[in-house]
């Protein structure tokens, strides 16, 4: 029998794919999580994991040097326990931008109020004038590879 640290997402889950007009951009994620958001912005959830998207106009794609300069800063002020562990730059299917992945305190759990240390993977995307925002985000140790694959892979910018 196979044994799954907390949040882990199954690897036999369906994707369903979502459209955020206001947002420019469309991507899928797993199947039945339940979402909040308005506007240019969308969150999907599931237990201990998630995936928060936001999108804004932009001239440029963000450089690994930017994202230090610029995203990290903000980050660490906002964010709870906020550890950085790599700044990257990607080109994506949907753009080229970077991948800031870090740790922090997830939010406490509304019923139990445990707090969870989260790995999060944020994606900055630039395409057609648009800088989409992604975090995947779930319990350290969880092997969501995957899904954050399927999930960051599938983002379009229109």
């Amino acid at each position: 029998m196979e044994s799954n640290p907390p949040g882990d997402i199954p690897d036999n889950l369906a994707f369903v794919s979502y459209t955020n007009p206001a947002g420019h951009y469309t991507f899928t994620h797993p199947e039945g999580w339940a979402q909040t958001g308005s506007g240019t912005h969308v969150r999907f959830t599931d237990k201990l994991n998630g995936v928060d998207v936001d999108s804004a106009a932009a001239t440029a794609a963000p450089t690994v040097q930017s994202a230090k300069t610029n995203q990290v800063p903000k980050l660490r002020q906002s964010v709870p326990a906020f550890a950085l562990r790599s700044v990257t730059a990607v080109t994506m299917p949907g753009g080229t931008g970077v991948r800031i992945v870090f740790r922090r305190n997830s939010d406490p759990d509304p019923v139990t109020a445990k707090v969870y240390r989260d790995e999060v993977e944020e994606y900055l995307v630039y395409a057609s004038g648009r800088l989409v925002r992604m975090d995947l985000f779930g319990p350290v140790g969880a092997d969501n590879v995957d899904a954050y694959r399927t999930m960051s892979k599938s983002l379009r910018i229109r």
